[in-house]
Parts: C-alpha cells; structure tokens; sequence
C-alpha cells in the first residue's frame, strides 16, 4: 500500500494529502475545485490569483 505524502497547500495553508503539485508548489484538492468554479468577478478570485503566483516566485526570493 503506498503511504500518502502530506503537502501544504499555498492557498489555504493547510497540511493535505490530496491535490497537484505545480511546479513545486501544492494546491490542496479542496482548493483546486473552489478555484476552477469560482467567477472571475468575485472578489475570492483576486485571493486565490495573488496566492498563486507563489508558483512563478520562490519564497527564497
């Protein structure tokens, strides 16, 4: 049986086993869904725009 991976989500900062990493950042599987219905007018796709373009800047930088 293959042990799941804890990751922590850059959108909701919480520690998840499910979701897709981009590049080498994890967006959780609750988040990912939220993300891809949300209307480009309300005000949380602005959040979650900001959130990820964590992707593009290491935290490092």
């Amino acid at each position: 049986m293959e042990e799941l991976t804890e990751h922590v989500c850059i959108i909701c900062d919480q520690s998840k086993t499910e979701g897709i990493l981009i590049v080498s950042q994890f967006v959780c599987e609750d988040c990912e869904s939220e993300i891809v219905h949300t209307n480009a007018e309300d005000a949380k796709y602005h959040f979650f725009i900001h959130q990820l373009k964590q992707i593009a800047m290491p935290k490092n930088a």
